[in-house]
């Protein structure tokens, strides 16, 4: 996806100025008409530009934009003018890049553009889903609702995305050390015992062959197993960077063994949660759909999403066309449904949302209790085939002189 600048007319025939991401000028130039406005100028970004100059400094965590995105919607919630908003959340950050920002949208909101406007200068902080949204609520004169749900839905994701490093923490330390043990008796304890072994001078045990031979390979071959662990990994990131990879591997992710499910409920629970948001917030059900997807993290789910937002751009309904496209699971098309038919469908996919959540947690817990045991079964078992293809030899040995 790239990035355009873009000046417009609105029907009114006030100028407006935005970015906007799309595949090519041609489609950059049919969102920005979806929206009922005329393109004037357009031209593609720089990612050095796209990027802004608070982005030059460093990175800015989830948590920050988090806090925020919140500062902005309680702010707004209270009274105050947008552009003293920015002002407040300027002085009160704690990020000194956030700080920049904020005071950078100050000057342009100050100079006459929408703060999702001024925002949308920095995509690399907030993504396009993040701006159409607070547009929408702009448009709609609920820009402190929208912006109270986007801060909802950027904590949650702060909050799973915590409990999922505190999940894995515990069996990260076990892997860590089992790995540890794992090289320091291939490759220190076990080389140092070869010349005992040559010395009883019978034949070895199978077990002691396979351990000796496996210490000889790593000892030998230590810089040729590194480089093409490197090559590996710098392959892997290239290949999942291109479409086709990245596809494959999110679907291997959707369908793997027990993490799957996971995966599965984890990635469903954040397309309706955004999806909610974008239509709470009063953006077009299209570019909800669409937007939606590419806020999934999943391109399986991207793809489907632009499978129903054609099927709806149809005339068919949303749910009608999510059954269709395959992805999406009978509790979200359900629940769709019935948000249709009762003009409640940000009420009913924020249900959904809470729901897999709920399922995600407990499902997360039980995989970390079953891995723990897994990883400390593995660890023993190698240690007790080092330690059998140790004493093996020694207690031939002894039988022999016997």
């Amino acid at each position: 996806m790239n990035q355009y600048a873009y000046v417009a007319l609105e029907p009114s025939g006030k100028r407006r100025t935005g970015i906007v991401e799309a595949p090519s000028q041609e489609v950059a130039i049919e969102r920005i008409a979806e929206q009922g406005r005329y393109v004037v100028e357009i031209s593609e970004q720089s990612s050095t530009a796209a990027a802004g100059p608070a982005l030059k400094r460093g990175k800015v965590g989830r948590g920050d934009l988090a806090v925020f995105t919140r500062r902005l919607a309680d702010l707004a919630d209270a009274g105050l003018p947008l552009d003293r908003v920015l002002q407040v959340v300027a002085e009160q950050s704690e990020s000194q890049h956030l700080t920049e920002v904020a005071e950078a949208a100050l000057t342009d909101v100050r100079g006459g553009l929408p703060v999702s406007e001024a925002l949308a200068k920095f995509p690399k902080l907030f993504p396009e889903v993040f701006t159409q949204t607070l547009r929408a609520g702009e448009a709609s004169g609920q820009f402190a609702e929208v912006a109270g749900r986007l801060a909802d839905f950027q904590e949650k994701e702060v909050a799973r995305r915590s409990q999922i490093s505190s999940a894995l923490v515990y069996p990260g330390v076990l892997s860590f050390t089992a790995v540890g043990v794992v090289i320091f008796l291939v490759t220190f304890v076990v080389p140092r015992l070869s010349p005992v072994f040559k010395d009883l001078g019978a034949d070895l045990p199978v077990t002691t062959q396979i351990l000796l031979g496996t210490s000889d390979f790593f000892s030998h071959n230590a810089l040729l197993i590194v480089g093409g662990i490197v090559g590996l990994t710098i392959l892997y990131r290239g290949w999942v960077s291109t479409p086709a990879g990245g596809l494959a591997r999110d679907k291997f992710f959707l369908n793997a063994p027990l993490v799957g499910t996971v995966v599965s409920k984890a990635t469903v629970s954040r397309f309706a949660r955004v999806l909610s948001t974008l239509v709470f917030g009063g953006v077009p059900i299209l570019e909800a759909l669409r937007l939606s997807g590419m806020a999934s993290g999943n391109r399986c789910f991207a793809e489907a999403a632009l499978r129903v937002e054609d099927d709806v751009r149809d005339g068919r309904a949303i749910a009608d066309s999510m059954r269709d496209a395959g992805s999406f699971p009978p509790v979200l098309t359900h629940m769709v449904a019935i948000g249709e038919e009762t003009g409640a469908l940000p009420k009913m996919l924020n249900r959904v949302s809470d729901s897999l959540d709920f399922e995600v947690d407990q499902n997360l817990g039980r995989l970390t209790a079953l891995v723990e045991p897994i990883i400390v079964l593995a660890m023993g078992g190698f240690v007790g085939f080092v330690v059998l293809s140790v004493l093996l030899p020694i207690y031939q040995a002894q039988s022999a002189v016997k």
